[in-house]
């Protein structure tokens, strides 16, 4: 596995990357949003640390771009920036976890892993799902409504896909959090409601009484499966 760790501050970036390489990853560096971006679509990582506040371009830019050029690499932030909203704000930018600074090598690595076998998972699944006009394309991580694309954000559409994945079974909140989000440091489980909510009114042909994705008292969701 090769990780590409964009970071302008030279201490960090070499203390990551050695102890990334001691754990048998290959690596590569990039100290500001211009190369790191270069970098990524030319050498395709297998996933990405990048940091918010860099020179030249930043996190939220970078990895925005990234998305936009359909680069569906996952993408964990380090930043020094911890509040709600500017975590929120790495999130729609297409970002898959976020990392506060100072962070521990050993916190960084589990998440790294986490994201890792959620890729795996994702390679295990089907390719394409149908629910009734919505096809959802799970690799190229597209969702449409007759062929023209319905937009979702990073988590809605990890949401989509947790659901996918398992098809009919009650998925909790917490394990949306978990799962989707990587970490519990929203203050409760109504982001993944809120989250819900809008991926119904984008995918359901009327949200008030949806037919794919369902409410489980006392649990979470389920997605049905398309008859």
């Amino acid at each position: 596995m090769r990780i590409l760790i964009i970071e302008d501050e030279a201490p960090l970036r070499v203390a990551v990357a050695d102890s990334l390489k001691d754990e048998g990853y290959r690596v590569l560096q990039a100290a500001d949003g211009a190369h790191g971006l270069r970098t990524a679509l030319e050498q395709s990582p297998d996933l990405i640390l990048l940091d918010v506040m860099l020179p030249k371009l930043d996190g939220f830019a970078l990895c925005q771009e990234l998305r936009r050029q359909g680069r569906q690499v996952p993408v964990l932030m380090l930043t020094a920036k911890g509040l709600v909203d500017d975590r929120v704000a790495g999130l729609d930018a297409g970002a898959d976890d976020y990392l506060v600074k100072p962070f521990s090598l050993v916190e960084l690595h589990a998440r790294i892993r986490a994201l890792l076998r959620r890729i795996d998972a994702q390679k295990a699944g089907p390719a394409e799902i149908q629910l009734g006009e919505i096809t959802v394309r799970l690799k190229e991580r597209q969702c449409l409504r007759e062929g023209i694309r319905v937009p979702l954000t990073a988590k809605e559409f990890g949401v989509l896909q947790l659901l996918i994945q398992h098809m009919g079974e009650a998925i909790s909140r917490d394990r949306f959090l978990d799962e989707v989000w990587g970490y519990t440091a929203f203050p409760s489980t109504r982001t993944v409601d809120n989250h819900i909510a809008k991926l119904r009114a984008k995918i359901e042909d009327d949200p008030n009484a949806p037919q794919w994705i369902i409410t489980v008292p006392k649990v979470g969701y389920r997605l049905n499966p398309p008859s």
